[in-house]
């Protein structure tokens, strides 16, 4: 059991994350406690990193390789946690090592696992707000849910993929092929879908 009480649910994941920076012992411990089996402790450690991840990325990016090996793991969990933090940590990827492993990530969403898909398909606006060059690949990619993604929840994913179109759309040259996705997305079986492609038509926030 760690000292630090990971195990609580309503521990100061702030408050560890602004400690961990300074307090090596207790860093080692969150980078641990992301893999831990316990529920409440992988979710305490995941949201102070993942606080560390967009307050102080540079701190957090010598150990890409710890996330980049989470993405590959047969567990979910795992794979979920590294989404969100090696999304994050694009931000100041100089060496790019996410173009490294671009397919890998993106093969998430074509795989079968709604959880894990979703999740890439979200935090795609991040990658394309710090990587501006993957833009046109990225959208390529969210407008082929119906080709790529292997699971039954296509069209619940596809509202996902919507979001963030409609973060990213104002700064697209060729707004139309994007417009028209969304315009069939109208006639989804998924209210969900349904409903977040009125809203992007309607320019709604």
């Amino acid at each position: 059991m760690s000292k630090y009480d990971f195990d609580e649910k309503n521990i100061d994941v702030e408050g560890l994350a602004q400690d961990a920076i300074t307090n090596e012992e207790l860093f080692q411990e969150l980078l641990r406690g992301a893999r831990s089996k316990d529920d409440t402790t992988r979710q305490n450690s995941f949201k102070s990193l993942q606080i560390i991840a967009e307050a102080n990325p540079q701190f957090l990016y010598s150990e890409w390789d710890y996330f980049q090996e989470m993405l590959s793991s047969p567990n979910n969990y795992h794979k979920f946690i590294a989404i969100y933090i090696l999304a994050s940590l694009t931000s100041v990827d100089d060496n790019k090592k996410f173009d490294e492993i671009f397919d890998d990530y993106f093969g998430i969403l074509a795989g079968d696992k709604a959880m894990t898909a979703s999740h890439v398909a979200l935090n795609s606006s991040v990658i394309v707000r710090n990587k501006p060059e993957l833009r046109s690949r990225i959208i390529d990619i969210l407008m082929s849910i119906d080709d790529i993604h292997q699971g039954k929840q296509k069209e619940l994913i596809k509202a996902y993929a919507i979001e963030v179109l409609m973060k990213i759309h104002p700064d697209v040259d060729d707004r139309g092929e994007i417009e028209e996705f969304v315009r069939t997305q109208l006639e989804s079986k998924s209210p969900k879908t349904r409903n977040m492609a009125q809203c992007f038509l309607d320019r709604c926030d």
